[in-house]
């Protein structure tokens, strides 16, 4: 089962990973202000992980491809690594799906 790690950044903001089972990180979350809006992100993963169409794929400035996924209102929730090609991103994309959905939170600010 995969996990939510949810962490303090040096600015004092909040930020999720998700880490599949293997340690690797799968997808992070922007910058939140308040940990409660960070937990809200992590729901908001889990919730939407589920459908295809809330993953949106795009490349990078150096051709690499990655993929957000998005809350039903649009809004990015997470963000993947970048991958060196098509093939590897959809099995970060499946990933997502299977750890997502029952992966522990791991709180890790106090």
């Amino acid at each position: 089962m995969g996990k939510f790690i949810i962490k303090t950044r040096k600015d004092g903001q909040f930020q999720f990973t998700l880490k599949a089972v293997n340690g690797q990180v799968i997808l992070t979350s922007e910058a939140y202000k308040a940990k409660d809006s960070c937990l809200a992100g992590v729901e908001s993963v889990k919730k939407n992980a589920a459908e295809d169409k809330r993953f949106e794929v795009l490349t990078a400035k150096n051709g690499k491809p990655y993929f957000n996924l998005k809350a039903a209102n649009g809004q990015v929730v997470g963000t993947s690594q970048m991958y060196a090609s098509m093939a590897t991103l959809k099995n970060g994309i499946a990933s997502v799906k299977n750890n997502a959905p029952q992966a522990e939170i791991i709180d890790e600010t106090e």
